[in-house]
């Protein structure tokens, strides 16, 4: 396993086809307040997601840092 491999996402068939559910639902929606209800949710769920995958990278890059040899 090379030394990203981890970082690639890999979908189950299952988890595929809830998502393709869940994205027909919303394509579906006909109620304008529920769609920006669900794109403000969206909006702050992807920030808050997003610093925290930065900041778990930022702490295995530092713990890796510290395991190299010769540090």
């Amino acid at each position: 396993m090379g030394w990203a491999d981890w970082m690639v996402v890999e979908q189950t068939l299952e988890e595929e086809l809830q998502l393709e559910k869940t994205v027909r639902e919303i394509k579906s929606c006909d109620d304008k307040q529920a769609l920006m209800d669900l794109c403000v949710a969206m909006a702050q769920q992807n920030w808050h997601h997003a610093k925290m995958l930065r900041q778990a990278v930022n702490h295995i890059a530092s713990i890796d840092a510290a395991l190299m040899p010769g540090k």
